[in-house]
């Protein structure tokens, strides 16, 4: 893709985050699920790291190689005329410049960090650490001219006995990112938590991302709780794997 398309399309992502509240990206994996998502009338999408892992039949947490998901996320992009975000994981072990280079280079525009680093055994970046990991990314693509939106996510909800235990320290990662150039946040595993949610949308100024399951969740709930963005996950993959089962049932021998 050249790079004035690109630049083009970061700037439209940059301007739907502002327009929606929340913008809803469904989480896509391959060129059919990205064209069956823009033909419904969203305007952005993002490519998910366990959706795509499955749908080639790798393992998710960085069970691809940095490589190898650039190779698969391509086409996906190219499929669709519409602004698309990739899920990095925790980096594949690349260099933050590295990784705005390979993105930028296939035409996306905007990226999930998460902290926990699959390839030193699922260790969890301190939060100075993946705040620092998260300046280094916005340094880099401020440098390229291409300003990628970057989706600062943290696993400590997922890892917590009690979840509101951490809320505290969660928060202050959210202000971290938030101040190293994160453009959204993402606290995984509490989109079913009223009260998190609300105390995290309350922490920070940049739009806090939330898990959602297309069936099971309501839209105007995740608006009234402050959500500012609003991503599927796996979840709308499992959603149309067990339509698949329902459907193809009543044909198996």
């Amino acid at each position: 893709m050249d790079s004035r398309t690109t630049v083009e399309r970061a700037q439209r992502f940059r301007q739907l985050h502002a327009d929606h509240q929340p913008l809803v990206l469904p989480t896509v994996w391959d060129a059919w699920s990205a064209r069956t998502a823009a033909a419904a009338g969203f305007p952005a999408l993002t490519v998910g790291s366990h959706p795509l892992a499955d749908s080639r039949g790798a393992e998710d947490k960085e069970g691809q190689t940095f490589e190898e998901v650039l190779a698969a996320v391509r086409p996906i992009i190219a499929a669709v005329d519409i602004p698309v975000s990739v899920d990095l994981e925790a980096g594949y072990g690349q260099r933050p410049a590295d990784l705005i280079a390979g993105l930028v280079e296939i035409g996306g525009v905007g990226l999930n960090i998460e902290d926990t680093v699959h390839s030193e055994g699922g260790r969890v970046r301190t939060t100075q650490e993946h705040a620092g990991f998260i300046a280094d990314l916005r340094a880099a693509a401020d440098a390229s001219g291409v300003p990628v939106w970057i989706n600062g996510r943290t696993d400590l909800f997922i890892y917590a006995e009690d979840a509101a235990g951490v809320l505290d320290e969660a928060i202050e990662r959210l202000r971290a990112m938030e101040q190293a150039g994160a453009d959204s946040v993402y606290p995984v595993k509490i989109q079913d938590d009223d009260e998190l949610l609300k105390a995290v949308t309350a922490a920070v100024s940049v739009p806090v991302n939330s898990t959602a399951h297309p069936v099971k969740h309501d839209l105007e709930r995740f608006r009234s709780l402050g959500v500012g963005r609003v991503t599927y996950g796996p979840l709308l993959q499992l959603a149309l794997t067990d339509a698949m089962k329902d459907m193809l049932a009543p044909w198996a021998p």
